[in-house]
């Protein structure tokens, strides 16, 4: 089991043993162990830094990196957390793709929640992405969708949250975006984040396509590029055994953390620390 770093307000959990009974059917995870800053090799803090580029998820924006970001730059890494238009897994890693395109230094690339389902198609063939780094994520494989995962398992609390809203786009189309209502968006989505903080996420919330949610995935760079994932353990939108699920197919190195589905909010430092190790990893 990986160790965070003094300080970190993040704490490990183990998963139970039917998860892990169901993992070792499919093989050992890979995990790793994070290092205190002052255990670092010296060298290592004055080598080139990759550009870590953050994609959100669904309900979220960009802000929702800030405690991580904070952290990134504070140990020199160069940060990109970039805009995700929440459209579907194709279009939204076109979006990301330009981002990682304009960027030619290494890149890392780290995707929360539906995020995962972009970074994923947006790195294949993107030959500076020396890492993606899940966070509570999906790791669609082809032919899967977020909505699919998520119903892999019990535990998903988020259907009977959500508030549709019905929406005609310039060509005469239809479609629905789904937002959390906002009285349900904390304990829903954020239940260990401070209660004037998750109100605030509530009212800035962006919605998410419901099509997004249900288009399959045609590409999967995790099969090719090396892999980081914290699970969350307290996670209600997707289950922890679905992250699990996915984490273990793909060979990700593992950090389980018990919070909610806003880790990157609630516990900047475990994923900045999750992070910074992929990136040690891939110079």
């Amino acid at each position: 089991m990986p160790t965070l770093p003094s300080g970190r307000k993040s704490r490990i959990v183990a998963g139970s043993t039917a998860v892990v009974g169901a993992a070792a059917a499919l093989g050992a995870f890979a995990l790793t162990g994070t290092a205190d800053a002052a255990s670092r090799p010296a060298a290592a803090d004055h080598a080139p830094k990759p550009t870590v580029i953050l994609e959100h998820g669904a309900f979220a924006d960009a802000s929702s990196w800030d405690g991580v970001i904070t952290d990134l730059r504070r140990d020199g890494y160069p940060v990109i957390a970039a805009a995700n238009p929440l459209r579907g897994p194709a279009s939204d890693a076109a979006s990301l793709r330009a981002v990682i395109e304009h960027v030619k230094s290494p890149v890392i690339l780290v995707g929360h929640s539906y995020g995962g389902s972009v970074i994923s198609e947006a790195a294949v063939g993107e030959k500076n992405v020396k890492a993606l780094v899940y966070v509570a994520a999906f790791l669609p494989a082809p032919g899967e969708s977020a909505l699919q995962l998520t119903n892999l398992y019990p535990g998903s609390t988020l259907p009977a949250t959500l508030d549709p809203v019905p929406f005609t786009n310039a060509d005469g189309s239809t479609g629905t975006d789904l937002y959390i209502q906002q009285d349900k968006f904390p304990h829903q989505f954020a239940a260990d984040v401070p209660a004037d903080q998750a109100a605030l996420m509530a009212e800035t919330q962006r919605p998410i396509a419901q099509s997004a949610l249900e288009e399959k995935a045609t590409a999967a760079a995790w099969k090719t590029i090396p892999s980081w994932d914290v699970v969350t353990t307290q996670d209600l939108n997707i289950p922890p055994a679905a992250q699990e699920f996915m984490a273990k197919r793909a060979n990700a190195h593992v950090t389980k953390v018990a919070a909610s589905h806003s880790v990157a909010v609630s516990h900047p430092g475990a994923v900045a620390d999750v992070i910074e190790r992929a990136a040690r990893a891939t110079r």
